[in-house]
């Protein structure tokens, strides 16, 4: 059921046409995130060349307070139709991608792909405020949130199936038109956006007043804090799954998938009720209410009973995107404009960068820890990032 703060943000024709690119970009992405591990897979028979196609679109996100820095430099609107038609135009070259030798093609474009993708997660953060207000920011961005976890779901699956039936090609030219549709959505934006303030040094100047903004705002610094240990023990909490599958639950690795399945489930609820709920509680206690979400459901993963995997399961899922809601929605809120995009770029590479070192740790330590004392301890930690975010003074 839709409540009534989301039926504003629908109501809005900016915010639909935000939402309709997202939706469509989102679907075509996450079937590529999954694809692409796939192709390189039944191309090489390596699983270590499969695991780097996830690294290759998520390694820029490591030079977000740099890539950020574009979207302060040029209008955000015309921008996100650029990058989106740019990717459209780019993907045909993967329909080149037939042999082990041509491999390097599906990489280089992957990387692009991330590139394009931390481009637009910061030009839309940084419109969002003017397409909507701020007063109805975390409504969208719950939306948003339920929105890509939704295509989590089924892009994937589709994906999958369209490799396994007819190779790459159709997966390539679907994902293509899914960006040239999001172009459209985002090219009927009539968000008003000033001439950006000229600039001396070089458009790419100024890369790091995001990073100095962050750390000198006494409201940000905590909630963007929290939100980076959170991410980091949901990296290793990750890590631990098939543990859990195999020591926990006695399970084999397919029950996985079905752990997943309720995580996703738990994001698109929680994506659609974050707006009220950030409303009544503050940034603060709203972030803090997702840690313990997530912690709480961290502990539950200790007991050997599916239904209560499953539960915990869709509690992380819940708890996770209120961390991410709460801190981006903060950002949206006190970042002056002039600096938003490089801003919530920068924040963006402190929550994720934590989750890959995060992941390695897990997977070293659950060949010589139980898991159960692992799951248990990152319990803990959550809940104390939990007590220090909610007992954090308010800032500016």
């Amino acid at each position: 059921m839709v409540n009534g703060s989301a039926r504003r943000v629908l109501a809005d024709r900016s915010a639909r046409l935000c939402l309709s690119g997202v939706l469509v970009s989102g679907f075509g992405s996450a079937g590529m995130w999954l694809v692409a591990g796939i192709w390189v897979k039944s191309l090489t028979g390596s699983d270590s060349l499969a695991a780097l196609t996830v690294f290759a679109m998520w390694a820029p996100v490591l030079a977000g307070p740099l890539l950020g820095t574009l979207a302060d430099r040029v209008r955000r609107g015309p921008l996100l139709v650029r990058v989106n038609l740019g990717m459209a135009a780019l993907l045909p070259v993967l329909l080149l991608v037939d042999s082990e030798r041509r491999l390097w093609l599906l990489f280089a474009v992957l990387f692009v792909y991330g590139v394009a993708g931390t481009v637009q997660d910061a030009a839309e953060a940084a419109l969002l405020p003017r397409a909507v207000g701020k007063e109805l920011l975390g409504d969208l961005n719950g939306l948003r949130t339920a929105a890509n976890e939704g295509m989590k779901l089924i892009a994937p699956l589709t994906g999958a199936a369209l490799f396994a039936r007819f190779g790459g090609a159709p997966v390539v030219v679907l994902d293509a038109v899914t960006f040239a549709l999001a172009a459209a959505f985002f090219a009927r934006l009539r968000v008003r956006e000033e001439a950006p303030a000229g600039r001396t040094g070089g458009r790419w100047s100024g890369t790091r007043e995001g990073a100095r903004y962050l750390w000198r705002s006494a409201g940000l610094r905590p909630l963007v804090a929290a939100g980076a240990v959170t991410m980091g023990l949901a990296g290793l909490n990750g890590a631990l799954v098939y543990a859990v599958a195999d020591d926990v639950l006695g399970r084999p690795p397919a029950f996985v998938g079905l752990l997943y399945a309720a995580q996703g489930a738990g994001s698109v609820v929680a994506g659609v009720a974050a707006g009220p709920l950030l409303r009544r509680l503050g940034e603060r206690r709203f972030m803090a209410a997702g840690v313990v979400l997530f912690s709480v459901a961290v502990a539950g993963r200790t007991l050997p009973y599916d239904v209560t995997a499953l539960a915990c399961g869709a509690l992380v899922g819940a708890g996770l995107p209120w961390v991410l809601v709460g801190t981006l929605t903060a950002v949206q809120r006190r970042t002056p404009d002039a600096l938003l995009g490089r801003t919530a770029a920068t924040a963006g590479t402190l929550l994720f960068a934590p989750n890959a070192p995060a992941l390695a740790l897990g997977a070293a330590l659950v060949a010589v820890v139980d898991v159960r004392v692992l799951l248990a301890s990152a319990a803990v930690a959550g809940l104390v990032t939990a007590v220090v975010l909610a007992g954090a003074r308010r800032g500016d």
